[in-house]
């Protein structure tokens, strides 16, 4: 009883403490707004002058909204207005720089409204009028074959804009696919501070998922299991990107299928002793985002720990990431990162594949793609995006092993965040090294 008591208390005490991680949302907003404004004032200036873009226009419409203008709006603005248009102007030489917002309202404490709609009934006159005051030598907008998250000015806006250009203006129009990226994917200092938390919080959720509290072998599903991580997240005031997905690799005879590993298709598959669990998990908290992948095991009468080719199998998936993070460096491009790692991983005779990608303000994010699950000889457009400092990455990959003593090969599908900067990569909250062990006296 004494026991049984000790562990209710602990399961509690770690509820409470993950919850506890958790602002209320008031407080949230508040910590949103702070980092916007740290944001605009003193990351966008000196982004838009490394890449060489005085005017950068986004343009956009109520429930339309472009992936970047949504990173750009105070928290209390779940979507655009109308139209929505914003223009930002940075001038070195004279120190000047413009945040202003073409429409109705101003756009938070940021960005002042400047449409004198006197002056201007026509919102495209208004901005004309912007672009013909401040002379700008180039005219960024969100248009990106190799990058969604910078490709979000559609058609029409397009067209009724350029329509109201000049000839000499409209020739001064050109991609902010760059410039967008460098927004979407640095981090600033005020963000890192915050975003190991992020992933506590996501491996404490993991963690408790992965416990006795939760498991119940004989009983309890792969789909029960999905549906708790879920109620967990929304029970906490969080939201997610993607639904989780859990997968069982056992003793038997099915082989591995990478596609059936992430889609939650054995929804009645019910968890028993000596399997392999694998769950994909990831949260969105002040509109950053976290993507986790873990294993554990559930133990059989008797034993205690993970039997052996388990854990070794789990020791060669963190020795390909070993290899794969070594690879970093400042503007490598993905796929330089990717064609290195996996040279050094066949030298190894290690059998894997390396599917990684940034992550920030989206789950798959702007930034340089090192490989996908089915894209091995690298990812044109994306792949060939370079490395920058002050950027996050999902360092996410499996390792096949071949456990004799199933008679098959055994994939261990890992994946954690991390930072990188001047002084390498590092995790932002350490990474799995050791299964999580489910039944016994572990939970």
């Amino acid at each position: 009883m004494k026991k049984y008591c000790y562990l209710l208390v602990a399961t509690i005490v770690l509820s409470l403490s993950i919850k506890a991680q958790v602002l209320p949302l008031k407080e949230q907003a508040k910590v949103i707004d702070e980092i916007l404004a740290d944001r605009i004032n003193n990351l966008l200036p000196s982004l838009m002058e490394k890449n060489n873009m005085d005017m950068w226009v986004i343009i956009s419409r109520e429930y339309n909204e472009d992936p970047i203008l949504k990173t750009m709006l105070p928290a209390t603005w779940l979507s655009a207005r109308r139209r929505t248009v914003i223009v930002f102007y940075n001038n070195p030489s004279t120190k000047q720089f413009k945040k202003l917002a073409v429409a109705r309202y101003s756009v938070g404490d940021q960005i002042e409204a400047a449409w004198d709609l006197k002056k201007f009934p026509d919102q495209w006159d208004a901005l004309n009028n912007i672009i013909e005051t401040l002379h700008p030598q180039k005219i960024g907008l969100n248009i990106s074959a190799d990058f969604a998250h910078a490709d979000g000015l559609d058609h029409t806006e397009y067209l009724e804009f350029t329509n109201k250009l000049s000839v000499s203006n409209k020739a001064k129009i050109v991609s902010a696919n760059n410039l967008g990226v460098a927004w979407l994917e640095t981090r600033t200092e005020r963000e890192m501070q915050l975003y190991p938390q992020l992933n506590s919080i996501t491996h404490k959720i993991i963690a408790e998922g992965f416990s006795g509290k939760v498991i119940t072998p004989g009983i309890t599903t792969s789909d029960d299991l999905v549906w708790w991580f879920r109620q967990k997240m929304n029970d906490m005031g969080l939201s997610t990107w993607f639904h989780p997905s859990v997968e069982i690799q056992r003793n038997d005879a099915a082989t591995f299928d990478h596609l059936k590993a992430f889609t939650n298709t054995d929804k009645d598959n019910i968890i028993r002793a000596g399997d392999l669990l694998h769950v994909d998990f990831g949260i969105t908290y002040l509109r950053l985002n976290t993507d986790v992948q873990e294993h554990a095991y559930v133990l059989q009468p008797g034993e205690k720990e993970a039997p052996a080719y388990l854990i070794a199998g789990m020791a060669k998936a963190n020795r390909l990431q070993d290899i794969l993070t070594s690879k970093f460096k400042e503007n490598k491009t993905g796929n330089q990162i990717l064609s290195e790692a996996l040279t050094q991983m066949k030298q190894e005779g290690i059998n894997g594949s390396i599917y990684t990608h940034p992550i920030g303000f989206h789950g798959h994010a702007a930034g340089p793609t090192i490989g996908m699950w089915d894209q091995q000889n690298g990812v044109p457009g994306s792949g060939d995006f370079p490395m920058h400092y002050q950027t996050n990455y999902s360092i996410e990959l499996n390792a096949a092993s071949f456990i004799k003593e199933w008679n098959k090969e055994v994939r261990f599908m890992l994946e954690q965040d991390g930072h990188f900067d001047e002084k390498g990569f590092w995790y932002l909250d350490g990474r799995q090294t050791k299964l999580h062990l489910i039944g016994g006296a572990n939970n």
